[in-house]
């Protein structure tokens, strides 16, 4: 169980899974800069940290320095290539994910006032709200991350929004339109929320 890498051992991204220029309501030079700059940035930066790691004759507190980093990198990854993964659909979410989530949360619609309340509290600073899925009591949970490096502990993130400052100015309207369900409903069912 758990999230497949979204990269390889080098700097290689895997390849967009959308095209921006499709979304409805989302800035695609914004969602290509993002992409591009500070998305492709932070796999190349990890892909330098791992290499760094590997010499053995680092002094500790060095050594220490690009722990920490290769945590906040890993988790800038990842946490990008879930939200560019859940972007291109036409925001529809299925009966068993819409079913999913009402158990977690009382009804679909609490669930979606709840994660756009993390994503408002966030607005205008940086951070992420993740739908995410709790292993040791085995439910659906919304994540408040203030940063890359803070998810929860034994947490697998199904859904992520990007609250950033590059995106501050998100319409959650447009991002919620946007969402491919098919995608969340996939990671759902990996993790066993979904019931057949």
């Amino acid at each position: 169980m758990g999230v497949a890498p979204a990269f390889q051992s080098n700097d290689t991204l895997k390849p967009q899974p959308l095209d921006p220029a499709e979304l409805n309501g989302l800035f695609e030079r914004l969602m290509r800069s993002n992409r591009e700059n500070n998305h492709g940035g932070s796999a190349k930066a990890l892909a330098v940290v791992n290499r760094r790691q590997a010499d053995r004759d680092l002094p500790a507190y060095v050594y220490n320095d690009l722990k920490r980093e290769h945590l906040l990198r890993t988790g800038f990854v990842v946490f990008d290539e879930h939200y560019f993964d859940n972007l291109g659909g036409a925001g529809e979410a299925g009966a068993q994910e819409r079913q999913a989530i009402a158990q977690a949360f009382g009804s679909f619609g609490a669930w979606e006032a709840d994660f756009r309340r993390i994503g408002t509290r966030l607005g205008g600073g940086w951070g992420w709200g993740v739908l995410a899925f709790n292993l040791p009591p085995r439910q659906l949970e919304n994540c408040w991350m203030a940063d890359h490096g803070h998810e929860p502990a034994a947490t697998v993130p199904e859904l992520a929004m990007d609250m950033y400052e590059h995106f501050y100015q998100m319409d959650f309207a447009a991002f919620f339109q946007n969402l491919n369900w098919d995608r969340v409903a996939a990671r759902l069912d990996a993790v066993g929320s979904i019931k057949a």
